[in-house]
């Protein structure tokens, strides 16, 4: 007969094999132990080789790489800004259960519950040394965390098999004690020597730029409250990218490469960029992302040197008709040469609303391309711009079933009132903003409850590369009422009412509004 201990210890034979001491919660507490411990060791190597990305942001940007563009937008609207902590976090904890099975298998074979740590090694060496500007390197943090993870849980597994089971606990809450402590200890050393951050932001603060904050016209607000804000802070600015470590490049370490189909290839410093003129422009920037009615947008004071310029001192050789933009990150898109080269203001972007670009936006440098979505416009981090050719590529968002080219659609959204919102019966006062950068707005109109349409107020803009602010008024009788809104561009296009999906080229349709009055 087995000896059970008061702990939940068995000693004996069982089936063939035998049982070790130490109970089950112990064994299970081992293999999240020895995780932690060779996860922190991995972090710190990392930090130590000064790479880009961790192994939980790498594996996190694999899973996203793999990701189907479908899924991926399905995701995105199903759980909006959350999308990054949510899978960042399921790995993490994907990651603590696989430890803990590694360490419950551990308690019959020590082989077993190595190799699902082996596992992880691989996995995790893998997905570093996917990510650019890593290779080969990825395999060291990866091999140093295999290392932790075999020899802390041999030790930990040796405690647990010791049959005198009072030396049994002692030496496992030692060995574990002293796991923890330097788990605990290499995750601030990581978090010391992986400070790249701080230090950017530190040499961010100290910058001194020849940029202006911009002067909102008089008249661009037009006074009803809860109205988007004409100019958009830097603080509330929407942030869409593929970046889970955002990246961070020192202005002395920063060096833009313009290359492919040119007479002369140029490569900028941070400093040279910031030695030519600089030019200022009000841009509305939109994602391609936005639903009708969605947030996606924000208009900003834009300081930068004209991407133009630039390219025209390299000499665009004939048949180029793309430019294909790397982020410091790997990420890449495809530009029309024309929105590049023509009067438009796209530019090579150092400021934000009279401020350094903050690093979420694209410090030290990005651009910003009026009159195109996004994803085919506004790289941040921006590194690199190859002059080429469509039918030579495809970039990031292209491969996953997006248009090559993303031209944003004439929009117009109501700010309010609120969807679902109980207002006043009588004198309604509503707003909202319409865009169709690069074209310009010629009117807005409202419907109010099917009624005729009638022509808004707009307010002032300084260009057409800008939202306008639109308003009107109506009496509203107590009970349900519906808005609707639609925008007309200065070449005569009117919104269409069809609604699309933002996939493949941006969303269309009208937006409308069910409130109730009272």
């Amino acid at each position: 007969m087995p000896y059970r201990g008061g702990l939940g210890h068995d000693v004996g034979v069982d089936g063939g094999a035998q049982r070790v001491p130490g109970a089950r919660g112990s064994w299970w507490l081992a293999g999240v132990l020895t995780g932690l411990a060779g996860l922190a060791a991995g972090w710190l190597t990392c930090a130590v080789m000064q790479l880009p990305v961790n192994p939980i942001s790498a594996i996190a940007e694999v899973i996203r790489d793999l990701t189907p563009g479908p899924i991926a937008l399905f995701l995105i609207h199903l759980v909006g800004k959350a999308d990054k902590p949510l899978l960042t976090g399921g790995i993490v904890v994907g990651f603590v259960l696989l430890s803990a099975l590694a360490g419950r298998l551990a308690r019959r074979r020590l082989l077993w519950g190595r190799l699902i740590f082996v596992a992880l090694a691989v996995a995790g060496g893998a997905a570093l040394a996917s990510r650019d500007g890593i290779g080969r390197n990825g395999i060291v943090p990866a091999l140093v965390a295999g290392l932790v993870w075999v020899g802390v849980l041999g030790v930990l597994r040796g405690d647990l098999r010791t049959q005198d089971l009072v030396a049994n606990r002692r030496s496992f809450l030692i060995h574990g004690g002293v796991v923890l402590g330097a788990t605990a200890t290499v995750g601030v050393l990581a978090r010391v020597l992986g400070r790249d951050r701080v230090r950017v932001e530190e040499a961010r603060a100290l910058l001194r730029l020849p940029a202006g904050r911009g002067t909102q016209p008089r008249g661009a607000g037009l006074g009803v409250d809860g109205v988007a804000r004409w100019r958009t802070p830097n603080s509330t600015f929407y942030r869409i990218d593929t970046a889970f470590a955002v990246p961070t490049l020192a202005p002395e370490k920063w060096e833009l490469r313009i290359h492919g189909m040119v007479e002369r290839e140029l490569t900028l410093t941070y400093a040279e960029l910031l030695a030519r003129e600089m030019t200022g422009a009000w841009v509305t920037l939109a994602c391609v992302s936005n639903e009708v009615g969605g947030d996606l947008i924000g208009n900003a004071y834009w300081t930068g040197v004209p991407v133009r310029l630039l390219l025209e001192e390299a000499g665009v050789k004939p048949g180029a008709d793309a430019v294909r933009q790397v982020s410091a990150d790997g990420w890449d898109c495809g530009t029309p040469l024309t929105a590049l080269t023509d009067d438009r203001n796209a530019l090579l972007a150092v400021a934000m609303n009279g401020k350094p670009l903050p690093l979420e936006h694209g410090f030290p440098v990005r651009t910003v391309v009026p009159g195109l979505y996004g994803y085919v416009s506004a790289t941040k981090w921006v590194t690199e711009l190859e002059v080429t050719r469509f039918a030579d590529f495809e970039a990031y968002w292209t491969q996953r079933g997006w248009a090559a080219r993303g031209p944003i659609k004439t929009q117009s959204r109501i700010d309010v009132p609120r969807p679902s919102a109980t207002v006043p019966a009588g004198n309604l006062d509503f707003g909202g903003v319409a865009w169709a950068q690069h074209r310009g707005i010629e009117r807005v109109e409202w419907q109010l409850d099917g009624g005729r349409w009638t022509e808004a107020m707009l307010g002032e803009g300084v260009d057409d590369d800008t939202w306008v602010q639109w308003s009107g008024s109506a009496e509203v009788a107590p009970g349900e009422h519906t808005l609707v809104v639609r925008a007309t561009d200065k070449n005569g296009a009117t919104q269409t009412e069809v609604r699309v999906d933002v996939v493949p080229d941006g969303a269309t349709g009208w937006h409308q509004v069910d409130f109730t009055a009272e």
